[in-house]
């Protein structure tokens, strides 16, 4: 099975000259449209996430300082974004698209999400761009669903610090992040596997690498899903991302990937991460070339 979940809240309206591409999601879901790569059966709507799945990854009291907007001004410059009640529904639905794309992973598909990949989230605080972490409550809702070994691959090129802790001491999920060592966030948490690459890694030493660590894991922690924040500001275009990876090794980053996960019949759920190209329809390309890889993997 194949899918992919979008809402129209995924482009928030920010203030002029934001540094946040939100364009790039209503451009990717329409590119994904025009070009045949999903169907119209093959959309998820995602509504208005549960309190109940956000509260198994998050405090009640930062959900409700959420909701009510209480941020001090130096939470608000903290998230990235300027507080808004349309911000917060935007981030529940989100939560939600991960959440159902999860859910046809576990029964052995691919989803992916436009949006998601909060890997910034904390517990008890937003970080980067991320209020709520999608991924954390992605895996904590499959663990009480039934299924017992989850792995999360994050190929972003800031640290899924925020996925991290969270998930610290829930050994039947695996955190593995592989990002720029000098970048974003400045302090690193410690997931379960972290590859720390240096400024200017191009695609042969990032793909050996990750073809070393994908190798070793996926066999050893034997995951029934795989959940993959597949950002693309690893790209040598991206003006926050610092590595030198070409589109076509970052094409080849998802099929190793992909092909990690389809030869044993593991389903995967995917969100889209970071990417901040000068260009945002280079951001369009590269991930429209992960919705076509997927689709021609499990199609």
């Amino acid at each position: 099975m194949f899918a992919a979940a979008y809402h129209p809240c995924y482009p928030l309206s920010l203030p002029e000259n934001h540094r946040f591409p939100m364009r790039k999601y209503d451009w990717l879901c329409q590119q994904l449209s025009w070009e045949g790569l999903v169907d119209e059966d093959q959309w998820l709507t995602p509504n208005r996430i549960s309190p109940a799945h956000v509260l198994k990854a998050h405090d009640s009291e930062y959900l409700s300082k959420l909701e009510l907007g209480s941020w001090t001004r130096q939470e608000e410059r903290k998230s990235g974004f300027p507080w808004s009640p349309e911000l917060i529904e935007r981030e529940k639905i989100i939560m939600e698209g991960t959440r159902l794309c999860a859910r046809v992973a576990a029964k052995g598909g691919v989803a992916l999400n436009i949006a998601g990949g909060t890997h910034h989230a904390f517990q008890n605080r937003a970080e980067g761009f991320c209020l709520l972490n999608d991924l954390a409550i992605s895996a904590l809702d499959l663990l009480d669903a039934g299924l017992s070994r989850i792995l999360i691959v994050d190929l972003d090129v800031h640290q899924g610090n925020g996925t991290a802790q969270i998930l610290k001491g829930t050994d039947a999920v695996f955190t593995f992040s592989m990002h720029g060592a000098s970048n974003y966030p400045l302090h690193k948490e410690t997931s379960d596997r972290d590859i720390a690459l240096p400024d200017g890694t191009e695609d042969q030493t990032y793909l050996r690498l990750l073809d070393r660590a994908l190798d070793e894991i996926v066999p050893a922690f034997a995951p029934q899903v795989i959940l993959y924040q597949c950002g693309v500001d690893v790209l040598e275009s991206d003006k926050l991302g610092r590595l030198s990876l070409s589109l076509q090794g970052c094409l080849d980053r998802d099929r190793m990937v992909f092909s990690s996960a389809r030869d044993l019949g593991i389903g995967v759920a995917c969100a889209m991460g970071g990417g901040y190209s000068e260009d945002v329809q280079t951001i369009v390309n590269a991930h429209k070339a992960t919705f076509r890889l997927a689709r021609d993997a499990w199609t």
